[in-house]
């Protein structure tokens, strides 16, 4: 949350590159972003900084996205195994796993203040909402 803030404080931040294949962080990047650019935060733990966010008046929305389960599996599974990113049985593995547990993520990302949403109906709001920044 304080890289978030840091960012839209300053114009920018350092951030690390975090390497999924060897989990663990393998140097930092730095993001910029304009007075009127939208950051958008995504990520498995971004609903973990809604109530933060909303309190310092740096939220226009936050939004849980997601696909079918089925089809976030495979989607997951074709690019890990594209990059290589650990042995493809564990692929597998984890991927059902995932899979399985996905409603419980859903409900919990809710939980913090997300709304469920499918990517082609935020299009639209998002666009909007980069016209009025603007």
């Amino acid at each position: 949350m304080l890289a978030l803030a840091t960012l839209v404080d300053t114009g920018s931040v350092d951030t690390p590159v975090y390497d999924i294949g060897l989990s663990r962080a393998v140097g930092t990047t730095t993001v910029s972003a304009g007075p009127h650019d939208l950051v958008l935060a995504e990520g498995i733990f971004a609903a973990e900084v809604i109530g933060d966010l909303r309190e310092r008046g740096l939220l226009a929305g936050a939004y849980c996205v997601h696909h079918h389960r089925v089809l976030t599996f495979v989607w997951r599974l074709l690019r890990d195994l594209s990059e290589r990113r650990k042995p493809p049985w564990t692929l597998v593995r984890r991927g059902l796993a995932l899979m399985r547990d996905e409603p419980r993520v859903v409900a919990r990302q809710e939980s913090l203040g997300a709304v469920s949403a499918r990517a082609q109906d935020l299009e639209r709001l998002l666009s909007a909402l980069s016209t009025l920044a603007r």
